[in-house]
């Protein structure tokens, strides 16, 4: 995969219409809002969609209803929200597209888009001059193979969470906050979540300091058929894991579950995890500071990044109404604080962005995330992540790090194809 940053150019909305209108929705024919690029005259319909249909995950269906009220009253097209389960929204969709149903618009993650685009049931989406006005890891994030699918409203990843009364000061590498643990009298200085099957995602800062990244980068995106994992770096890692694990600071015995009662019950200063889980440190009277994750090379430790957004169904009758509503509407600074505050997940567009990040804990999460990397979209990674967390959870457990990371790289070749 290939993933390069789009045009800049004014939105060409008559491209989307050009894709061919079929589909799910109730009528043929879409009118962009006022301000939006038209289509040619040749391409120009005589009638207006009736209505759009998006579906989301439960919790943020208010936070889009002030953004469908507003394009209703603009353009006199009806915007449905459908709160949905979050683990069904994905196998709906490449289920019930093909067959002309489901939604214009669904919710969703960025690494779906090896699944959807290998399924067809997306169209790209054009976002012209508007794809300046996002974080640059969101806009990679929602391109694939050179072509932008995904209209993106927030980016999360992990940072390390720090117990401020047990330790005032953030270290500067990773043996500094283990040394700093260690200092404030912890048996267990730093807890991430493993378990047996390990969890690269993770674990994945530490790997790219080491300059192994899984995939290398072609035009500014990854390239699948450029498989870094196995290099040197990879395997000094690997060796590393093995140090960590025989040291007791990686343990796979540590699960989601045991890594957070570890750090609420304060027998551990530092947790690498994600913004889900801030509010229950908080909640637990902790005074929480949010680090960048401590390196234990010299260059940085870049965790992936998860950017979450609204596809356009390749089937939907309305593909230029949805797309006006999602660039014009649901790209404005408004809705994205609007969901911001749903979700608590920093916005996508760079000036809610920066309003959401006046706030510390969300400002820390930022702050780690300029170093974010977006999470490859290739359609085997789910496979690829279940040999990974295995590799590590072995090596971490005694196996012999160099032989079992060339192993691991082996396994991810097949996997790939």
């Amino acid at each position: 995969m290939t993933v390069i940053k789009p045009s800049r150019a004014i939105a060409a909305l008559s491209l989307v219409a050009a894709l061919g209108l079929a589909g799910c929705s109730s009528s043929p024919t879409e009118t962009p809002a006022e301000g939006s690029a038209k289509p040619a005259p040749e391409e120009q319909q005589s009638d207006s969609p009736s209505a759009l249909t998006v579906w989301v995950d439960a919790e943020r269906v208010d936070a889009l209803q002030g953004a469908a009220d507003a394009y209703e009253e603009k353009t006199g097209v009806a915007v449905e929200i459908v709160g949905k389960d979050t683990g069904d929204i994905k196998d709906d969709f490449i289920q019930q597209v093909p067959t002309g149903e489901g939604p214009d618009i669904t919710m969703g993650a960025h690494d779906w888009l090896g699944e959807l685009t290998t399924n067809g049931v997306v169209a790209p989406l054009e976002l012209g001059d508007a794809a300046a006005d996002y974080m640059d890891v969101a806009i990679n994030a929602a391109t694939y193979d050179g072509t932008v699918y995904m209209l993106p409203y927030a980016v999360e990843n992990v940072a390390v969470l720090r117990n401020t009364a047990l330790v005032p000061d953030a270290p500067a590498s990773f043996d500094e906050m283990i040394q700093a643990g260690t200092d404030a009298g912890l048996e267990r200085p730093f807890v991430v979540e493993q378990g047996v099957e390990g969890n690269p995602y993770h674990l994945y800062p530490f790997q790219t300091a080491f300059g192994a990244p899984v995939f290398g980068v072609s035009d500014g995106g990854y390239d699948e058929s450029d498989l870094q994992i196995g290099n040197a770096g990879g395997e000094e890692f690997a060796t590393w894991l093995g140090e960590q694990g025989a040291a007791g600071t990686l343990n796979t015995d540590i699960d989601g579950d045991i890594a957070k009662q570890a750090f609420l019950d304060g027998d551990a200063a530092f947790w690498l995890t994600g913004p889900w889980n801030v509010g229950a440190a908080i909640d637990a009277g902790i005074d929480v500071a949010i680090d960048p994750v401590p390196t234990p090379t010299d260059e940085v430790a870049a965790p992936f990044a998860g950017v979450k957004g609204f596809f356009v169904s390749s089937e939907s009758d309305n593909k230029v109404a949805a797309t006006d509503f999602l660039v014009n509407y649901l790209g404005t600074e408004e809705a994205q604080l609007a969901l911001f505050e749903a979700g608590n997940i920093l916005p996508a567009l760079s000036a809610a962005a920066e309003t959401a990040s006046a706030d510390p804990i969300i400002g820390g999460f930022a702050a780690v995330g300029e170093n974010a990397v977006p999470m490859p979209a290739v359609p085997a990674m789910g496979a690829v992540f279940e040999y990974w967390g295995i590799a590590e959870a072995e090596i971490i457990n005694g196996a012999d790090p160099v032989a079992r990371w060339q192993k691991l790289t082996a396994d991810i070749e097949a996997a790939i194809g």
